[in-house]
């Protein structure tokens, strides 16, 4: 079942490090590219994802092709695309270990979600993750000591 109750939301914000934005725009009148920024001033450690805009830079960041680029550890991947092209982008996810797959305002598929639930994975739907911040009032993240 998909995550739904605030505790529910507030914990998986709360014990995430790293966030993927798939489908992030270097358009500043996009909803990805303000959530992204609401993102990093949150704490969190944020890669760009968008095959279109590979190699650029979104608020200081490398933009990757694919989240299997990466190669590193990711908590969240946050999707910004229709309904319809998650399925694929879930896949990925599941593919390079990611805890959670959360799906934007609007954006829901069941199939997909049933997918990354199967592979151990979290699953948040038509929700934002600014949004959610904010309201549940989820404390700033705190860089590990290294």
């Amino acid at each position: 079942m998909p995550l739904t109750t605030d505790d529910e939301l507030r914990t998986l914000l709360a014990g995430a490090r790293t966030v993927a934005v798939v489908g992030v725009s270097d358009s500043p009148d996009k909803p990805s590219y303000g959530v992204m920024h609401a993102l990093q001033e949150h704490g969190y450690r944020v890669f760009p994802v968008n095959p279109r805009i590979t190699g650029e830079h979104v608020h200081g960041e490398f933009v990757w092709r694919e989240l299997g680029q990466i190669g590193e550890t990711i908590d969240i991947v946050d999707i910004f695309r229709k309904s319809e092209d998650v399925g694929p982008i879930v896949d990925e996810a599941i593919a390079v270990g990611a805890k959670a797959v959360w799906m934007q305002l609007g954006i829901e598929n069941a199939e997909a979600a049933a997918r990354a639930e199967a592979a151990g994975l979290k699953v948040v739907m038509n929700h934002c993750p600014k949004i959610e911040l904010a309201r549940l009032q989820v404390p700033k993240v705190v860089p590990d000591a290294s």
